[in-house]
């Protein structure tokens, strides 16, 4: 193979412009090709630049910094930028508070004042005295260290707490004296994807990978483990309590409320776990097997005793709450006590009662149940849109719940647990009239014939005359549903005339495990069919046009808008990959991605396997000669599940070979990962970018 070789780049980079970016002349930093080869089965693959995996050259830094530069400048030229901003800024500045709860002699509550980079946890004693209890805004000087949970003892007495630093998934667990804020012992380092459970006040449970070799970015997490930290001991005396014989990637353990038992779970993909029961009450009990397989998803929801309870897709794909008794837990003694129906159902308790939320075509729909299975009452929402919480301890008389969609922010609401009446607890104060938008859902038809809602929202009025700014956002993946949901970002979007639109595409969780299916492995495809029809269907009903549509979506969602810009580069004048998965036959090589398999299938699997996602891997899919619409990359430095190396190639795969003038541009935040924890600052910025440089690239002048 010929050696291709290219100086890394000029140490100073010169991009000229014109008066639009229609007419752009871009010049990129030179990315340098290097020869790497690698074999599947009988196919050899390029990877010119791997080089750009290694987060720690100082090559690979030289190299982000160069590619902001060229970013920045041209995001400078855009004149209503820092208007973007400004209009952000004001919609942002508006209290946040959340749900009110209850430990020891304390009720908590987070708030925000408006644009305070992190929310605070506030608490009031008895006698409403309220003061800060933790304030990340405090844990670093530029607001990229966030408070990721609060885990309190029983009595409220004792409090552990995890942060991310710069927005990594790895995580630092400090535990307090919740009284008094002192300190107890030394704080956990080299925590992640955990949770913290309590066993009285002793100790707690947490689940932690060992620290890999080489970057702790970018290598493989494979081995986690579920241990015990017992309160004045070092980290490094706690036990192992499952995974240090059996290799699973995601383990966790928590303790029942009446700290009788240790519920733990374990998987080796983002779908389908194994369950197990330990008794706490007697130290030489053996762990009892619930579920020994991974073929079906299944969390237990509560327990009376020895008496269980769990939500299971067990022979139900949109799930079902089934009972059973501890001495007898195999499958064919389940006993229903909510049965499956046609739409999804998440169920959460509160007061001694079974609230199903169902999600009816995305919608929320939420029915109080009794343990025995007994229909209370259909609960009366505000109105059509999503609802969460609906979760609170078993003798607590009233919980709260949220409520919002596209042009509602949302509104918090207490709810009499006996009378089964909510009243609001505490309603946002935007800038932004809802009775001046509308959003309304429709269902299109997919390549395949198959039906898939989405919702539309926009000004009321509008002219359906394809001029219309429109902002296509989607995922597609991992059995997550996309619900109605307030964004001030979406909100200043509109409020300059665009139109947000969301389907929910197969391989989300929007009809259940059938659903998802249908877009996983060999089926992916069918994702980014839903998405091309879905812009079809904006264009054919003259809500805009190619040249007036922009895609976006996020880590999966982010591969979702790389295959399609890549597959249909004519139908969209945008493209917004964000923190994506865009190598398709690397990326189960980094960090936790392996377990991604069940929805992507690994290289490694099969030749049609490897040959399928070579077809739609975004990075293998960049051809030369081809006019892509202008894309503007974003990710974060500090990114260790979708590693910034998937962005990195693909940006300069699109710089090299992309004809015409549309801006192939990258965007990476620096001190910041894969979304958790950004600061309100960063975000700010990011959309304020992300809207200049779409509207700019559609031919607006001037907002």
């Amino acid at each position: 193979m010929k050696k291709l070789v290219r100086s890394i780049f000029i140490a100073s980079v010169i991009t000229s412009y014109t008066a639009h970016a229609q007419t752009n002349t871009m010049k990129y930093p030179e990315t340098q090709k290097k020869d790497v080869v690698d074999t599947y089965f009988t196919t050899q693959i390029s990877d010119p630049y791997r080089w750009l995996e290694d987060d720690r050259s100082a090559e690979t830094a030289a190299w982000v910094k160069a590619q902001n530069n060229v970013t920045f400048a041209y995001l400078d030229k855009i004149p209503y930028r820092e208007q973007l901003k400004k209009q952000l800024t004001e919609k942002w500045n508006y209290e946040k508070v959340g749900a009110p709860f209850v430990e020891g002699n304390y009720t908590y509550f987070y708030k925000n004042n408006g644009l305070q980079n992190q929310s605070v946890l506030y608490r009031k004693d008895k006698a409403g005295k309220e003061e800060i209890f933790l304030d990340p805004n405090t844990f670093s000087k530029d607001g990229t260290t966030s408070l990721d949970g609060v885990s309190f003892t029983k009595d409220g007495s004792l409090v552990a707490y995890s942060i991310s630093e710069g927005g990594s998934d790895w995580r630092k667990i400090i535990v307090l004296d919740a009284v008094t804020k002192k300190q107890i012992g030394e704080t956990l380092v080299d925590v992640k994807f955990s949770g913290m459970s309590w066993y009285k006040n002793e100790g707690f449970y947490y689940s932690s990978y060992d620290k890999p070799k080489g970057s702790e970015l970018s290598a493989k997490t494979d081995q986690h483990k579920l241990y015990y930290h017992k309160l004045g001991t070092s980290q490094k005396e706690d036990k192992v309590i499952f995974g240090d014989k059996i290799q699973r990637r995601y383990v966790g353990g928590r303790v029942t409320n009446d700290a009788n038992y240790l519920i733990i779970t374990a998987s080796t993909s983002t779908s389908g776990n194994e369950l197990y029961v330990k008794d706490l009450t007697n130290s030489s009990a053996p762990l009892v097997t619930i579920l020994n397989n991974f073929d079906t998803t299944t969390g237990i929801l509560d327990n009376k005793g020895t008496q269980f309870y769990a939500v299971t897709n067990y022979k139900a794909p949109n799930q079902r709450v089934v009972t059973f008794d501890i001495a007898n837990p195999k499958q064919e003694n389940w006993k229903d006590v909510i049965a499956e129906t046609n739409f999804v159902v998440n169920p959460s308790t509160g007061g001694g009662y079974i609230f199903a939320n169902y999600m009816k075509d995305a919608i929320s729909e939420v029915i109080q149940y009794d343990f025995t299975g007994k229909q209370i009452r259909k609960v009366q929402l505000p109105g059509i849109g999503t609802v969460g919480g609906f979760g609170a301890k078993e003798k607590e008389t009233e919980l709260y719940y949220s409520f919002t969609n596209y042009i509602n922010p949302a509104t918090i609401y207490k709810y009499d647990i006996a009378k089964g009446t909510s009243t609001v607890y505490q309603k946002p104060k935007v800038l932004f009239n809802s009775d001046d938008y509308e959003s309304k859902q429709i269902f299109y038809t997919s390549k395949d014939g198959t039906k898939v809602p989405m919702i539309i929202t926009h000004k009321k009025g509008l002219k359906l005359d394809g001029t219309n700014p429109t902002m296509l956002y989607a995922y597609g993946g991992f059995n997550v549903s996309l619900t109605p949901s307030f964004s001030v970002a979406n909100a200043v979007w509109m409020e300059n005339g665009g139109v947000y639109a969301v389907p929910n595409l197969r391989g989300g969780g929007e009809y259940g495990k059938k659903w998802h299916n249908a877009g996983t492995k060999m089926q992916k495809q069918n994702v980014f069919d839903d998405f091309v029809a879905a812009a079809q269907y904006l264009i054919d009903n003259k809500y805009t046009s190619s040249s007036k549509l922009a895609i976006r979506g996020g880590s999966n969602g982010g591969l979702l808008v790389g295959a399609t810009m890549t597959q249909r580069p004519d139908l969209m004048k945008v493209a917004l990959p964000a923190v994506g998965v865009l190598d398709m036959l690397r990326y189960h090589t980094f960090t936790a991605g392996a377990g991604w398999a069940y929805d992507y299938g690994t290289a490694e699997d099969s030749n049609e396997m490897f040959q399928y996602l070579k077809g739609y891997s975004p990075i293998h899919n960049v051809k030369a000669g081809v006019s892509y619409p202008a894309t503007m990359v974003t990710t974060g430095d500090h990114d260790d599940r979708v590693v910034p190396a998937h962005s990195f190639k693909f940006a300069a795969e699109l710089q090299d070979k992309n004809k015409g003038n549309n801006p192939m541009l990258i965007r990476i935040d620096v001190n910041a990962g894969h979304g958790a924890g950004k600061s309100v600052q960063q975000t700010i910025n990011e959309n304020a970018d992300i809207q200049a440089f779409t509207l700019w690239n559609m031919g607006v002048s001037k907002l």
